[in-house]
């Protein structure tokens, strides 16, 4: 009862062995500090200071914006879901090395004051939009170093549970939940372009335009051929007129009906006699006008019968591509990949985890769980190692991010002494010295 905080334990069965507790010189995230490395190279400090403006003065800056926001990142990028653990982490050594040099022999932010800097100086409007551009140009600076003419992009919605009565929270139908449904616009190398939270009784497609449009002028003004896949929650006619006045290549599903089924009926029914063990696959192409299109368009109709099956599987592509009706399908089936980047953000970057009152402020943490996520794709695809580069992220946290290391200071630098298991020397030098071998950014 009477023993002091700092005094180690003592045990029966090894008489040798004392244990203490010493938060402020252990941390478990080491592995941040790889990623700090990137996004310096990367340019992040000079974006913020472009876009995000800090009203505070004298005083009231003790920490400086850069670092609030590099914590709420890093600290969604480690896995902690919500401001929960900012008491503990304001001491961790890697929270503290990843600020500015005052931090390093101080605290980083508590509590209180990231949740004011989430709720009340993000949420401002010209914030909440510069925080979006500090995402988009942090993409654009990875851009540079893509050898690539086409981009493909992928647009897709999902749900975001909600707790209690929270603002622009609704129940829909297709979740058969109560929540939000964010909207979400991919590149083909998984780096989330664009997102913006909605209500939760909107339908897939709205606020379409305002993600997909001023992305793709900004990639053709760069010079490159676009293409842009989404499912049949997309299949829209503005959608479609807008991306041929562009000059967008597009494959898009479109919902079966009658008229559609009359046009394939010659593909439509199996032949007769016993059937095949492997799956019988057709394909047909044919030009269609819905009522509601202003021309007829070129669609890709795929049938599958397998055995064991009455029906056959049936699904229709509307699309302008001048490929064969098969390459057209595996194009469109590569839109899969959204999915998969969404479900990641979801657990790795816990980008659904809006538990705010405000709608603005979830607003906000929708952004921050984005870059956050951002960043965490931009260290797999531009650092790690051929044979790890297809970890999802969520394997980056539990075997790199969570990496034991004790700070230990001497007279002129700082020592962070680490655990060596899953992130080895060998893997931590090989990723330092591709950061490293990334161009500087100019300006």
């Amino acid at each position: 009862m009477g023993e002091k905080e700092t005094e180690p334990f003592q045990f029966t069965f090894n008489g040798f062995l004392k244990v203490a507790f010493q938060g402020s010189r252990v941390t478990s995230d080491a592995g941040l500090v790889l990623v700090r490395e990137l996004d310096e190279r990367l340019g992040l400090e000079t974006i913020i200071a472009e876009h995000l403006s800090d009203s505070r003065h004298g005083l009231n800056t003790q920490f400086r914006l850069p670092d609030l926001l590099r914590q709420s990142i890093y600290s969604r990028l480690a896995g902690y879901e919500d401001l929960n653990d900012a008491a503990r982490l304001s001491t961790d050594p890697t929270f503290r090395l990843i600020g500015s040099p005052k931090r390093w022999e101080r605290s980083a932010a508590l509590t209180s004051t990231l949740h004011w800097f989430e709720t009340e100086l993000l949420t401002r409007e010209e914030n909440l939009v510069g925080l979006m551009a500090v995402n988009r140009d942090l993409i654009g600076q990875a851009e540079t170093f893509d050898q690539v003419d086409r981009v493909v992009l992928d647009m897709d919605s999902s749900e975001s549970p909600v707790h209690g009565q929270q603002e622009g929270s609704a129940y829909n139908g297709h979740f058969e939940t109560v929540c939000y449904h964010p909207l979400f616009l991919f590149n083909d190398d998984g780096d989330c372009l664009a997102a913006t939270l909605r209500p939760g009784n909107v339908s897939s497609a709205d606020n379409w335009e305002e993600l997909l449009v001023p992305e793709i002028d900004r990639q053709q003004a760069m010079g490159q051929r676009v293409a842009f896949r989404a499912d049949a929650a997309f299949a829209r006619p503005a959608i479609y007129e807008a991306l041929e006045a562009r000059g967008v290549e597009y494959a898009i599903r479109i919902p079966s009906n009658k008229n559609l089924e009359l046009e394939i009926e010659d593909i439509l029914f199996r032949s007769p006699g016993r059937p095949s063990r492997k799956p019988l696959i057709r394909y047909t192409s044919f030009n269609y006008q819905a009522e509601s299109w202003t021309t007829a368009r070129r669609v890709v109709a795929k049938v599958e019968h397998h055995a064991g099956e009455l029906f056959p599987r049936v699904g229709f592509i509307v699309t302008n591509l001048q490929l064969p009706n098969r390459a057209v399908v595996r194009f469109y089936n590569k839109r899969g990949t959204a999915e998969q980047w969404i479900k990641e953000g979801k657990q790795a970057a816990h980008w659904t985890r809006l538990s705010c009152h405000r709608f603005r402020a979830n607003e906000v943490r929708l952004q921050l769980s984005v870059l956050a996520y951002n960043l965490g794709n931009l260290w797999r695809r531009l650092v790690l190692p051929r044979r790890i580069d297809s970890w999802w992220l969520t394997s980056l946290q539990q075997h790199l991010v969570k990496t034991g290391g004790r700070l230990v200071k001497h007279a002129r630098y700082y020592w962070l002494l680490l655990a060596e298991s899953h992130l080895t020397r060998g893997l931590f030098g090989s990723m330092l010295r591709r950061i490293w071998a990334l161009p500087v950014p100019s300006g």
